[in-house]
């Protein structure tokens, strides 16, 4: 009797706990080739990222060869790699986790063109987001373009259910499982570390917090948020099983990974949203001030709480969601400059860095997006002295302001001239025609 052989191609979905397609394969087929393909146009682009990347891959290499299989590691083009490596083994076909971005649906189209062409089959299925992006139509439309009716909608779902590791995974004989890289050096010395058992034990640990969310995780300072983005971007942990954990859909957290789910669907619609304004009709009248951007980027604006924010960023590849708020909004509602080289600076450092989510988010603030108050603005004195009152947060970024007390550690403008000169810290940035309230 012929044994029968598939390839799962991994992407972002670096586990082997809750994932479809390796479930499905390891129950279907008597061998099993989990496959990840180093894609050299996707290495250049966050030493962070990267970093993070070859830790979750040494990881998930572990696991497999713990069941008895292995991780096989390409090189090249992904799509060219994976339909090589399936005649190698004789493969019937290829699964993979379905996505919604414009790089994933290209390889797609590309990936089942090619298997077609080979007589294999290529079959997507769930895990990257908790409900499928297109479980969930308006009626009269084609997604959701404001979050609260998607949520209500999301809440009443019918879940898939949460799949076990395969216990048992056999590769073919005679495959070559390849070279893992070292994991490079990042650029952010405080990142944190990749890999499904770090995910695992951080949400373990955090979990105890959960009751306290919503009183906890504006509080910039203590530092009490899950930090468990970076291994949803990768999927090191499935967000279905992060959702089961939590329990509690009407809750503040599963509410937030209901916002991941939003935005999937929202650029399955309307793929173009890492680039061009969502809202029809949105003022994008930028200022060009590169000299602005790059004081932005350094952490140097001499708005306390935003270099605070940017900071952490660089130091960490992380930033607090709040932080990220204001960040944002002084970049585009202050600054008036354009949420897209923002966004790229982003994702830059950030170990979460994901074109869904991220402009999502940048264009919430920035006025363009699925926001229904436009014009909302985060006044950053007035957001500091709420979610950073004593001024932790900003002394442990900005060590600059170190030995200033109460308010002033938030405008320290307002400072003496010969004390502020001593601080070593620059004035906020001049921008023309701007009055803002904090200034007065």
């Amino acid at each position: 009797m012929t044994e029968r052989t598939a390839v799962v191609l991994f992407t972002r979905d670096l586990r082997v706990h809750d994932h479809p397609a390796l479930a499905a394969a390891a129950s279907a087929f008597d061998r099993v080739v989990p496959l990840y393909v180093l894609d050299p146009t996707l290495q250049k682009l966050s030493p962070n990222r990267t970093r993070f990347l070859h830790q979750s891959l040494a990881e998930l290499r572990e696991a497999l060869r713990r069941r008895g299989g292995d991780l096989v590691v390409r090189r090249g083009d992904p799509v060219a790699e994976t339909v090589k490596l399936a005649r190698k083994v004789g493969a019937e076909g290829v699964g993979l986790s379905a996505d919604v971005s414009r790089h994933a649906h290209r390889r797609e189209r590309r990936l089942r063109t090619e298997c077609e062409r080979h007589r294999m089959f290529l079959r997507l299925f769930p895990g990257l987001t908790i409900v499928d992006p297109g479980a969930l139509r308006p009626t009269g439309g084609d997604h959701y373009r404001v979050f609260s009716p998607y949520f209500r909608a999301w809440q009443g779902v019918e879940l898939r259910e949460e799949l076990a590791a395969p216990k048992r995974i056999r590769l073919p004989d005679g495959v070559d499982p390849g070279r893992l890289p070292e994991p490079p050096k990042g650029d952010s010395p405080d990142a944190a570390e990749g890999g499904e058992s770090v995910a695992q034990r951080r949400l373990k640990a955090w979990l105890p917090t959960l009751d306290r969310y919503d009183d906890i995780h504006d509080d910039m300072a203590g530092d009490d948020t899950s930090r468990l983005s970076p291994y949803l971007r990768w999927g090191c942990l499935s967000p279905l099983a992060v959702a089961n954990r939590a329990g509690d859909r009407d809750g503040p957290f599963v509410r937030q990974l209901c916002w991941r789910d939003f935005y999937h669907q929202v650029v399955a619609g309307f793929p173009d949203l890492s680039t061009t304004a969502y809202r029809r009709g949105a003022r994008e009248d930028w200022r060009d001030d590169p000299h602005a951007l790059a004081a932005w980027t350094e952490g140097r604006t001499g708005m306390p709480i935003v270099d605070a924010g940017m900071r952490q960023l660089r130091a960490e590849g992380w930033m607090h969601n709040r932080a990220r708020l204001i960040t944002a909004g002084y970049l585009t509602k202050h600054l008036g400059l354009d949420w897209r080289p923002g966004m790229e600076v982003f994702f830059r450092w950030l170990l979460d860095g994901d074109r869904v989510n991220n402009s999502g988010n940048w264009q919430w603030v920035a006025g363009t997006g699925n926001d229904s108050r436009p014009y909302r603005g985060f006044n950053p004195v007035r957001q500091a002295e709420r979610y950073d009152p004593d001024g932790a947060y900003v002394r442990r970024w900005v060590p600059e302001l170190e030995s200033v007390a109460g308010k002033a550690m938030h405008q320290p403008w307002r400072l003496p001239d010969e004390t502020r000169r001593a601080l070593d810290y620059p004035p906020p940035l001049d921008v023309p025609g701007s009055d803002p309230l904090w200034m007065r």
